[in-house]
């Protein structure tokens, strides 16, 4: 609040323009203003975000306990996810949006790629962090390789990705306004990224920061979500979620 209103005296004390820096106050009413035609920009948005999120979670496992049961396996297609996340996704979008032909399963893909790795990867070392003797145990009395999984890796793994989910929330966002901005879509189904853009051409600086708080806010979102859902899942039990005095 401090921060919000020092931009409000400045702007006014120094009468800065609203085409160079608009108030706080005025990107507000902005915000209320144009609600009618940023929100179904911003369920757009959202909605490339979730999906994008979702297929990670479920391609970014799936390929982490295959390379947690298989070593060959992970030798040989774990170069193909390094090389997808060291090359950034403005450079490739392009190509995507050419070989892609419907625009929304471009965004999703673009999406997908930022926020596959850290998924993968986290859980990838959960499941290789279990503990050896607890594993020699499960050996030792015959478990078999689904047994193993669901009762040791699976409960080691578990925080190691919902650090990697937290990370991939953010990230998914990040990619999915990105993918917009290089496909330049317009029109009524698309996000917030084209009426960014679309603000711009116009100089409506003001609509401009209206967007981009939504945004920033949906990115809060995300994270406060994903937090929640780490204190649901580890808040009994593991180290990371646990607070002085809890379970006393």
């Amino acid at each position: 609040m401090l921060a919000l209103a020092a931009w409000e005296a400045v702007v006014r004390m120094q009468r800065i323009p609203p085409y160079i820096l608009p108030a706080p106050t005025l990107v507000a009413a902005t915000l209320w203003a144009n609600l009618g035609s940023l929100l179904p920009s911003w369920w757009f948005t959202v909605k490339v975000t979730g999906l994008a999120l979702l297929l990670a979670v479920a391609g970014g496992v799936l390929l982490a306990v295959l390379f947690a049961m298989s070593r060959w396996v992970e030798r040989a297609l774990y170069p193909f996810a390094v090389v997808l996340q060291v090359t950034p996704v403005i450079a490739i979008a392009p190509l995507i949006l050419i070989y892609v032909d419907d625009t929304l399963a471009a965004l999703l893909l673009c999406a997908w790629i930022v926020a596959f790795f850290p998924i993968l990867v986290g859980t990838a070392t959960g499941l290789k962090s279990a503990d050896r003797n607890l594993r020699d145990l499960l050996r030792l009395y015959r478990a078999s390789r689904w047994q193993t999984l669901c009762r040791l890796l699976v409960p080691s793994a578990l925080p190691y990705f919902i650090a990697g989910l937290r990370v991939a929330g953010g990230l998914a966002l990040i990619g999915a306004v990105v993918a917009e901005f290089t496909a330049g879509a317009a029109g009524r189904e698309t996000g917030l990224a084209s009426r960014i853009l679309e603000a711009s051409f116009r100089t409506e600086i003001p609509r401009m920061y209206a967007a981009l708080v939504l945004v920033s806010l949906t990115g809060v979102l995300i994270h406060a979500t994903l937090g929640l859902l780490a204190r649901a899942l580890l808040g009994r039990w593991h180290e990371s979620e646990t607070r002085p005095g809890d379970g006393l």
